[in-house]
């Protein structure tokens, strides 16, 4: 599917001839949006074409896959500003050309004067709005700092990685139909929740066409470019940042800024019927359940049940159940608390766990418990595969659709809301429904727990699949489901990322439908005695295949979104 986006070409005439050289093959006034591509060499998809085609340019100029994961996700920061930013966090996981599984967790982390009960009123009931809405709802952003830890396995200087985003910034480029209905929808609480004037904000409302200019954020990113991470968190950009905090109300210091660490963790590494699958460990919750469920599927004949028979969705519903009632109950920043991942995968476990399965009859989430005894959906993805054998999935976040809604003052970017990614309260549902305990509870300094699921998928020691999803608390399922259709089902990457996906999350017990989901389907899940309500889409999945006898790409972007795929 391919859309031709021709709008405003009088705009054109904005770059310099400079600009124009520094842009490569971007073309911020008139791009096309490629949903399916097949290239020889590299590829990338995100949810932005012109961020796409950015990693494509690197790819070009000699960078490896991780140069071209820096430079897309500095250009979602800009082009698509309700999820890509440089104020939030997410994860970044890898297989190298040399045989080596990285991932560097960038996620937020609660500030030094962050405690347990902050968002609870002297009755000790939750507050939600306040770990939502606004300055206090912010996290220490990880991003910057974890394009930085990134940047010992690329090859290009990051001078010419920033180079598309600042232009991009400065410049502007033109909004589709999608950006525009977005920003018009969030102009109030951008209003209201902003201390100085923004760039989302103007006297109209947008429409398709028009172009976004950021010249606050192209000056942080020049920062950026020109003082490494020192240019985000000290100097300038973090006394914008600790302004705005202090004229409304949050609670992040210089210190914390200063004091932040992206770590580089051991990725989790599983067996799935030949193959490798490659994911991010705590605090993501993604890997773990990731493992747990296909562990819970993999003695099935699910190839032979087929793609959305009444049996694979029920064994796969029940899959999903388990795991997120043992999300729920021990799942935490490994830092701070004790997880028992071994116990949790553990196949005796496993077996445990589906004991209790009855083909044909609905499970119920009230018998269901965590096994042992005693995050609006606005992330983004990316997938990079290039020539040399390197395979990126980074997934990276502000938690709610525009994050706190909350711009960084001068500094130009939005800030997250993550600190909702806690248990507020234990037992009280987060903005996506997801339950927690103390496992999860606020501490200062501590990480969040995340269901961002970015993974690789590896056949002989190389990648065969790049993938992951934003989607809030449909991340996981989202995944495991992408996999299952590629590895059982054997669907096209157009077919897998794009087919109607379901989702449970153990509570509430119910099982969500996106649209076009097959009718007989909803029908024999009711007969067994599940509770089916239908939901808006679910996810927007970015996947590329690696064939390994030709080498070629195949790079399939979600038709619901603006999302693009790019290569050569």
């Amino acid at each position: 599917m391919r859309f031709l986006l021709i709008f405003g070409v009088a705009f054109g005439g904005l770059l310099s001839a400079c600009a124009q050289q520094q842009a490569g093959s971007l073309h911020p006034y008139d791009y096309t949006i490629e949903k399916n591509i097949t290239a020889a060499k590299g590829a990338v998809v995100s949810a932005h074409p012109l961020a796409s085609e950015a990693g494509v340019l690197v790819l070009r100029q000699g960078g490896n896959a991780v140069d071209a994961a820096i430079a897309t996700q500095l250009a979602l920061a800009v082009v698509y500003p309700g999820a890509g930013n440089i104020g939030g966090g997410g994860f970044l996981v890898a297989h190298l050309k040399n045989g080596r599984n990285i991932a560097i967790d960038y996620r937020e982390t609660a500030p030094a004067k962050a405690s347990r009960d902050m968002y609870l009123d002297s009755a000790g009931n939750a507050i939600t709005k306040l770990s939502l809405d606004g300055h206090l709802a912010a996290g220490i952003p990880g991003t910057v700092a974890g394009l930085f830890a990134s940047m010992k396995y690329a090859k290009l200087p990051f001078s010419k990685l920033i180079a598309p985003a600042i232009l991009l910034a400065e410049k502007g480029f033109v909004i589709t139909a999608k950006e525009a209905e977005s920003l018009n929808h969030t102009r109030e609480e951008f209003v209201k929740l902003n201390t100085v004037p923004t760039a989302f904000v103007k006297e109209v409302p947008w429409k398709a066409g028009d172009t976004l200019v950021q010249p606050d954020l192209a000056h942080t990113l020049k920062l950026i470019r020109d003082k490494g991470q020192a240019g985000f968190y000290e100097g300038e950009t973090a006394d914008n940042i600790v302004s705005e905090m202090q004229r409304g109300g949050g609670i992040i210091t210089l210190a914390d800024l200063k004091n932040y660490k992206a770590v580089e963790r051991k990725a989790i590494a599983f067996q799935y019927k030949g193959q490798t699958i490659v994911t991010m460990p705590l605090p993501s919750s993604g890997g773990v359940c990731l493992q747990q469920m296909m562990m819970m599927v993999e003695n099935y004949p699910v190839a032979k049940w087929g793609f959305q028979s009444p049996q694979a969705l029920q064994l796969m519903i029940e899959a999903e159940r388990r795991a997120y009632a043992d999300r729920a109950e021990f799942l935490g920043d490994p830092d701070f608390v004790k997880v028992p991942v071994a116990r949790l995968i553990d196949p005796s476990y496993i077996r445990s766990r589906m004991s209790t399965f009855t083909p044909g009859t609905a499970g119920n989430s009230d018998s269901t418990k965590a096994g042992l005894t005693k995050e609006s959906e606005q992330t983004t993805h990316l997938s990079v595969i290039d020539a040399d054998g390197n395979a990126v999935a980074v997934t990276t976040t502000l938690n709610g659709h525009y994050g706190s809604r909350t711009v960084a003052g001068k500094a130009g970017f939005l800030l997250n809301n993550e600190m909702d990614d806690f248990s507020v309260k234990p037992g009280v549902p987060n903005m996506y429904g997801l339950v927690g305990t103390e496992a999860n509870a606020i501490a200062p300094g501590k990480r969040m727990l995340s269901s961002m699921t970015p993974t690789i998928v590896l056949k002989n020691n190389k990648p065969i699949y790049s993938l992951g999803t934003p989607g809030g608390a449909t991340i996981i399922t989202s995944v495991f489901q992408t996999l299952m259709n590629t590895l059982e089902f054997g669907l096209s990457p157009e077919d897998a990322v794009n087919k109607p996906k379901f989702h449970h999350q153990w509570l509430p017990d119910v099982v969500y439908v996106e649209p076009g989901f097959p009718e007989e389907g909803v029908q024999a899940l009711e007969q067994m005695g599940y509770k089916i309500e239908k939901r808006g889409p679910i996810g927007r999945t970015e996947l590329i295949k690696k064939d390994l006898k030709t080498g070629q790409l195949q790079a399939a972007a979600d038709k619901r979104g603006d999302d693009g795929a790019a290569g050569y």
